[in-house]
């Protein structure tokens, strides 16, 4: 009984570390759970979705909110933050490039 309990725990914990959230529809507590979006940075998205509406894509969003830009909506989109019930698409949300690293000469 304790390990299916334990086992329940370990389940929402994980599937709660995953929850996507749509930054017309989350609240402050909802979009400060994504990682990399603090209490200032939600309170601006909030602020600036009751000035100028719903964000009407990923750009919408990257230009309205100070702060944020494409590698910070990368990071985001990552993270399980949506625009409109989508995540970033395109090359760049897939994952980050990381430069290759040359070789060592041998001597």
């Amino acid at each position: 009984m304790l390990k299916k309990l334990l086992l329940i725990v370990c389940m929402l914990m994980a599937s709660a570390s995953f929850a996507q959230v749509d930054v017309n529809k989350g609240d402050l507590a909802a979009l400060d759970s994504i990682k990399g979006i603090g209490p200032a940075t939600a309170k601006r998205i909030v602020d600036e979705r009751g000035k100028g509406g719903n964000f009407k894509d990923w750009a919408d969003f990257e230009n309205r909110v100070s702060g944020i830009g494409e590698k910070k909506s990368v990071k985001l989109s990552q993270a399980g933050l949506q625009v409109n019930g989508k995540p970033k698409s395109g090359e760049a949300a897939t994952a980050p490039k990381t430069a290759a690293k040359p070789a060592a000469k041998s001597k």
